[in-house]
This record gives C-alpha cells, structure tokens and sequence, in this order.
C-alpha cells in the first residue's frame, strides 16, 4: 500500500504552523518529496546489504515478522517488474521502450523460438570479458546459454541502455527494478485563492505505508533549511537518527 501524498502534506503543514514556523508552498513540498523518496529508496540497497552481512554471520533475527533483510526487500517488490526489451538494429541490441526509470537489471531471459525453443537464463558480463568470450571457440556462447553486456546508444534522440546478447536472440525479457514514480501534491484553487487538494491529478508516494512516518520526519528536516529554522533541524534529525537506530537494532 502506497503512502497518501495528501496525508503527508498536511501532517507536515500542520507541525509547521502548530509552532508559527513558517509555511511551505505546494511547489516546495513537491520538490522536497520528490527527493526524499528518492533518498529513501536507494537507502535500501546499502541498508540491505548491511543486514545480509548480519545474515551471513548468523546475527539476523530469522523468525517470520522480524526479519529486516525479508522486510527492505519487501519494500522493494513494487518496484520490481519483468520488461520486454526492443531490438535495435542500428545499435545491434535491445533496449527497453515502456514507461518508467530502470534502476537496475536483475535477471535476463533471451528466447531462442525454433526445434526446441530455449528461453536461457543470460549472464551478464562486462565489454572486455564479454569480447573475449565471444571470440573464443572454446567459450563461445550458444543459445542454451548466452552472455550480455550494457552500453549505451542514442535511439529516437533519447539516450537508451542498450543490452547486447551472443547468440542473438529471437526476445528479451528482464526482471527489472524501476525506480518509484515521482510524487506530486496538485490542487485546484478555490475562490478565495486558497489550494484545494486534487485527488485526481496528484501521485502518492511509491514507498511502502510502512514509511510514512520516515517520509514526514524527512521532509520536515528539509523544511527546516527552507524557512531558515534550525530547531526544526536539530527535532528532525534527530528523530530520523531514532527511527533509523531502531530498525537497525
């Protein structure tokens, strides 16, 4: 379940004015929320990683509900979708022509159709490794099961990521992790010049309803640099730092 944009907003604009301290536009918050969200998702790679370490040295609670590795990676899911990818000719690879950001490639399924059709798991390599392989006869790829590499082309007038396969194959699929769709707080303006909330035109939050709280207290550390108030700074910072240490710990 996403985290509601409006929800936030007006939590946010309440514990400003609660104190007089000042006040933040729509255009403002949007900015603010646009990249807190995107600060708080790419947290969950290092996040992870940190807890896999625990994992890996037994240290990790493993019982179903308090599983912090099972719990970043939950949040993760909505992001994660298996892509059609569209050959290029001019460029001699595939590349991915649907909405969204791809933020990273997980894994890559080439299909071969004919007598028998393979659909092979492909293994991603780097330029160098991927040329020496290729040239090889002993190492050369086949259909049942190829390798890749990624570069970069200019296709439409657009910079795409471009991922080319030995043996060519006849489709590409890649389980894909997006990156979340930017939020936005839109409104109608009534008549005495005040914002009305638009539920129809604005974009909640991506996160997980998990988040909202981290979400607010972020946005409000940002709030504290707009309106020049370190206080609110300081009273953020700190309970980020809390919320952090405790799902950590």
């Amino acid at each position: 379940m996403a985290v509601n944009i409006n929800t936030v907003y007006t939590t946010v604009l309440y514990i400003l004015n609660k104190e007089q301290r000042g006040y933040v536009t729509p255009a403002e918050f949007n900015s603010l929320a646009v990249q807190v969200q995107q600060e708080m998702f790419q947290s969950y790679f290092p996040d992870g990683n940190q807890v896999n370490r625990f994992n890996q040295n037994s240290q990790q609670n493993d019982t179903e509900f308090f599983n912090m590795f099972k719990d970043i990676s939950y949040k993760l899911y909505p992001f994660e979708k298996e892509a059609d990818f569209t050959f290029d000719g001019t460029s001699e690879g595939f590349y991915y022509n649907g909405t969204g950001v791809i933020n990273k490639l997980g894994e890559i399924i080439s299909t071969y159709t004919g007598n028998p059709t393979y659909n092979s798991i492909t293994q991603l390599t780097s330029k160098s490794d991927f040329t020496t392989i290729t040239k090889s006869k002993l190492t050369s790829p086949t259909s049942k099961y190829p390798i890749c590499h990624t570069t970069n082309a200019t296709i439409g007038g657009t910079n795409q990521l471009i991922v080319k396969i030995s043996p060519l194959p006849n489709s590409l699929k890649i389980n894909c992790l997006f990156n979340p769709t930017d939020p936005e707080w839109n409104f109608t303006t009534g008549n005495l010049g005040q914002y009305i909330y638009s539920s129809v035109s604005s974009v909640d939050f991506e996160l997980d309803v998990s988040e909202q709280t981290n979400i607010i207290t972020n946005i409000l550390k940002y709030c504290g640099i707009i309106i020049n108030d370190p206080t609110i700074i300081q009273t953020a910072s700190a309970e980020a730092q809390e919320v952090s240490i405790n799902e950590k710990s």
